[in-house]
């Protein structure tokens, strides 16, 4: 369908500028009308180079973040609370979003709205804002008539995850930045200061120790052969992204890092709080049990366990319930097996699976400050080691020379 930028003049007086698409002009000037706008100029847009102007290669870069997301649907949900029709929903959005992509697939959901699509479909054709969750989601809320209840749930997912992240990567942050300057500073004492000592050393007639020789052999093999180990580096790290993009990869990745000591627990933790919290949003939403499996292995952000997901899902097939395929399971501990065997029993799972994630969202905090303590031995331990090691290789043949001096 064709694709026409227009000015045009809101109903606050203020002039607005866009793109909708129309199977003419005279359509795209009816659309802008009823959506409250006065049309000042409407263009088509050529399409050979719609892809290379600067404003379009400017939209597809700038990112959506969470934080947009989660606004937007809070704005959202309270509109249609308020009882405002969709379309004027969506027109108000368009005015107030300040992210310039997020506006652009507004403008593009109202236009399959006005064409007759549902909400659920306009979302699903943004595979990349709106994920399989959030539009099921909306799926479901849309068929129960109670679509702002399922979208406070929906912002709760969002935030409780954004949370869980952010306090992820602030733990890991500062040891992070540590190993970098740790290394920088590691290869300019390798390249830089142990060579001229070396020369001082041998110039002198000096035995080199063996600190000093592991320093020297590590500086020529650096120097010699550079270009193999960067080649080396570069090909390792082409491969592993790719690797990891393909279903058995990602399922290593995974694998392994739940295995890595401290760290891997607190992910598998941030996971299993994340299953119940999502799981019990869409069971309490109507959703069916196997459809939510299949949400959840799509969803979790692990595919060891989305592997795990898939096999339960075909137990539950078999008419097994829920909490037999989960004994089976790898990474289900025995707590959520059997909170979710007493939900099952007692026909109040929502309550339980709520119960898990408050727990599991302890554990987390919990493992974080594990984390946080166990971060500062390690790199003490690691810095003492690097300074340790150049101190030997420098102090060593220095005292030697000192000897020789007096």
């Amino acid at each position: 369908m064709p694709k026409f930028a227009y000015r045009a003049i809101n109903q606050s007086g203020n002039t607005v500028s866009s793109v909708i698409e129309a199977d003419s002009s005279e359509m795209a000037t009816l659309i802008l009308t009823e959506r409250g706008l006065i049309p000042l100029k409407v263009t088509e847009k050529v399409r050979g180079s719609q892809g290379f102007t600067w404003t379009n290669i400017k939209e597809r870069l700038t990112p959506i973040k969470i934080g947009d997301l989660i606004l937007f649907t809070k704005q959202l949900k309270t509109m249609i609370k308020a009882g405002v029709p969709i379309l004027m929903i969506l027109q108000i959005l368009e005015n107030q979003t300040e992210n310039v992509r997020l506006k652009r697939i507004v403008v593009a959901i109202a236009l399959d709205i006005q064409e007759g699509s549902t909400l659920y479909d306009a979302f699903r054709k943004h595979p990349a804002v709106f994920s399989p969750l959030y539009c099921n989601m909306v799926q479901a809320g849309e068929s129960s008539g109670a679509l702002p209840s399922v979208m406070d749930r929906m912002i709760y997912i969002l935030e409780h995850e954004h949370k869980i992240k952010s306090d992820i990567k602030s733990a890991l942050q500062y040891p992070v930045i540590v190993v970098i300057f740790l290394g920088i500073a590691f290869f300019v004492l390798l390249t830089f200061v142990i060579p001229k000592f070396v020369s001082i050393f041998l110039r002198a007639g000096l035995d080199i120790p063996l600190p000093t020789k592991i320093c020297l052999l590590m500086y020529h093999v650096l120097a010699s052969y550079w270009f193999l180990i960067l080649g080396a580096a570069i090909c390792g790290m082409v491969f592993l992204i790719y690797y990891f993009k393909t279903d058995p990869g990602r399922y290593v990745r995974d694998s392994l890092l739940i295995m890595i000591p401290i760290i891997g627990p607190l992910f598998l933790k941030a996971a299993m709080s994340r299953f119940a919290s999502i799981f019990a949003i869409l069971h309490a939403s109507g959703i069916p049990v196997l459809h939510s499996l299949t949400i959840l292995s799509g969803t979790i952000g692990n595919a060891a366990i989305s592997r795990e997901f898939n096999q339960i899902r075909d137990k539950i097939e078999a008419g097994r319930g829920i909490s037999g395929p989960l004994k089976s399971a790898r990474y289900f501990t025995p707590m959520i097996i059997n909170m979710v065997a007493i939900g099952e029993e007692t026909g109040r799972l929502d309550e339980m699976l709520y119960e898990i994630s408050a727990h599991y969202d302890n554990e987390v905090d919990y493992a974080m400050k594990r984390l946080s303590d166990a971060i500062g031995p390690a790199l003490t331990i690691g810095l003492a080691a690097v300074v340790g090691f150049f101190a030997l290789a420098i102090f060593l043949p220095m005292w030697d020379l000192t000897r020789i001096v007096k």
